[in-house]
């Protein structure tokens, strides 16, 4: 049902950047038969900033249906490297708390650790941005329908009724040229220039916190740790010289190190001296050598953006919000953002909905992303500069006390970003106009934590099929409806094929369901949203339920 490019355009989405917010878009649009055009200003395969440590459960499990998730868990840390939280009085000093996360090798497997009892087909996995995106890229370079255009600068853009046009060079202002496409989407970072084209504005809370960033070859430093204690992915650390974290990045030589620096500290560039403080961190004296990969200093933010659309030109990722990126949720974030988005232009480019489906993205996204980026504003918050006890590193019994004591509250206080089932699964879509609500509020959700539901607007729960298979492996790229057996379904499979839209059912046994399926029938859409839930619908109900979700009831012109 794919459309084919109008003749004047040369594809159906330019995606403005090539991030991995920007490259999951295009893959996905691939996937569903959409062609796109990728711009960006580094070089094929240039190593992106060591950033983002970390992909979601959520993320992974969009990552296993585009046929990735395979390759990206066998990337990053070794195989048999625990992904484990230490906390300790420096990298090389004592250590007082954990938070056990199983090594990749074991992900499926183990059960030890708070996260290891999700009811998902695929965990989450600690993988520095340096080893994800590269396989992101290369996977996007082979994609059906996708073209990449590195070192090209993205210049400017127009719009009108049926397209967009954006004016691109060379990175270095050569060859300036006109790209035309049905739809653009920015994915262009936190100085987004998509952003500031079609006049959006960021609003919030400015700046949070200063922090130094620095990435560390150091081949000796696994030499001074404990042996007592295994290996881990994270390190938080607390001395009275210094807090910071630091990052495991490949496992054997190279770390990633987060100098956090106090209000007072920050209002006077330079006072933090980078090597001192780093040496502090990792419990290090001058004689111990080390080399200076990269630095990145930068400002932790509360910032969302107005509108999140303009007409035929979306924005995503941090391009459309900015916050502190504890466990990775800025990245997380923007792709559960692109992925929406992708789904409804497939949507609509595909010929089975209606301009009006693209409504939605807003009206989704826009309300969750403000929910996380508080989650996160109010959690680096409780961590800033915490009063450390004055006995932590004394070798006394007071000592010890004061190790367990203050172990047992950053443990508390750090397992939920961690393990974040609520950020996760636990959000839920209220207002949008492609969901047929039902009256049942969704249930609440921390960081940590959440209830699963078929409440319109939530996570489908997830189960495995009598055969072993996962129940989203079965979704449609459309949707699907999960129903107890012998439920009658066949007027929604026959209005949804008058209308070509994608549809399967996937039956099991009543007893084999579980409890929050309390409907017969429960309409899921491909990004596991619920969206309708009931009894068998006469075949007015039914064609009145395909039009909704086909976005034929909303006004298409609102944006325009």
């Amino acid at each position: 049902m794919t459309q084919t490019i109008d003749a004047d355009t040369d594809a159906d989405v330019l995606i403005i950047g090539a991030g991995p917010v920007g490259l999951v878009a295009a893959l996905d649009l691939s996937s569903r038969g959409i062609s796109a055009i990728v711009v960006e200003e580094r070089a094929f395969l240039e190593p992106p900033n060591v950033k983002c440590n970390h992909v979601a459960s959520r993320t992974m499990e969009s990552f296993r249906r585009l046929g990735i998730a395979g390759e990206v868990r066998a990337a990053g840390l070794p195989r048999d490297y625990p992904q484990d939280v230490a906390f300790r009085t420096s990298l090389t000093g004592r250590e007082f708390s954990r938070i056990p996360i199983p090594a990749s090798g074991e992900r499926y497997t183990s059960r030890t650790g708070p996260d290891t009892s999700w009811r998902t087909p695929e965990p989450p996995h600690r993988i520095n941005q340096t080893f994800l995106e590269p396989i992101l890229t290369r996977h996007v370079a082979e994609a059906p329908g996708v073209t990449l255009l590195n070192r090209t600068r993205f210049l400017s853009l127009d719009q009108d009724a049926s397209s967009v046009s954006a004016i691109v060079s060379d990175v270095d202002g050569a060859n300036e040229r006109t790209v035309r496409a049905r739809y653009l989407i920015g994915a262009d970072g936190g100085r987004s220039a998509v952003r500031k084209q079609i006049g959006a504005k960021l609003s919030g809370d400015p700046v949070l916190q200063h922090v130094q960033s620095t990435c560390i070859r150091a081949p000796k430093l696994y030499s001074l740790m404990s042996a007592e204690e295994p290996r881990a992915w994270g390190y938080y650390t607390f001395n009275a010289r210094r807090v910071g974290h630091v990052y495991a990045i490949d496992g054997s030589e190279t770390f990633l190190v987060h100098t956090y620096l106090s209000p007072e500290e920050a209002k006077t560039e330079g006072s933090v001296d980078r090597d001192t403080a780093i040496r502090a961190i990792l419990g290090v004296d001058e004689a111990f050598e080390y080399e200076i990969v990269s630095k990145e200093d930068w400002v932790a933010r509360r910032l969302l953006a107005d509108r999140f659309r303009d007409r035929r030109v979306f924005i995503a990722g941090d391009a459309s919000h900015l916050w502190v990126p504890f466990a990775g949720f800025g990245m997380n974030a923007g792709i559960a953002d692109v992925l929406d988005l992708t789904w409804l232009l497939g949507a609509h480019l595909g010929g089975w909905a209606e301009e009006g489906i693209l409504a939605a993205y807003e009206a989704e996204r826009r309300p969750i992303t403000e929910q996380v980026s508080h989650f996160a504003m109010n959690h680096q918050r409780k961590l800033a500069r915490p009063g450390l006890p004055a006995a932590l590193e004394d070798d006394t019994p007071e000592g010890e006390e004061a190790r367990r004591t203050f172990g047992a509250a950053v443990h508390q206080l750090n397992e939920p970003q961690f393990a974040a089932a609520g950020l996760n699964y636990g959000y839920a879509y209220h207002g949008s106009p492609i969901i047929v609500y039902d009256g049942e509020e969704a249930p609440g959700y921390t960081m940590g934590t959440y209830v699963p539901s078929t409440v319109p607007g939530c996570r489908a729960p997830h189960f495995t099929l009598a055969d072993g298979s996962s129940l989203y492996d079965h979704f449609s790229p459309g949707y699907t409806a999960v129903v107890a057996r012998g439920s009658v379904v066949a007027v929604l499979t026959v209005e949804a094929e008058r209308r070509g839209i994608p549809f399967r059912v996937v039956e099991v046994d009543a007893d084999a369901l579980p409890k929050e399926y309390r409907c017969p029938i429960t309409l899921v859409r491909q990004d596991q949203t619920v969206v309708w839930r009931g009894g068998t619908p006469d075949r007015e109900t039914a064609a009145q339920l395909w039009e909704t979700l086909r976005g034929n009831r909303i006004e298409a012109a609102a944006h325009e």
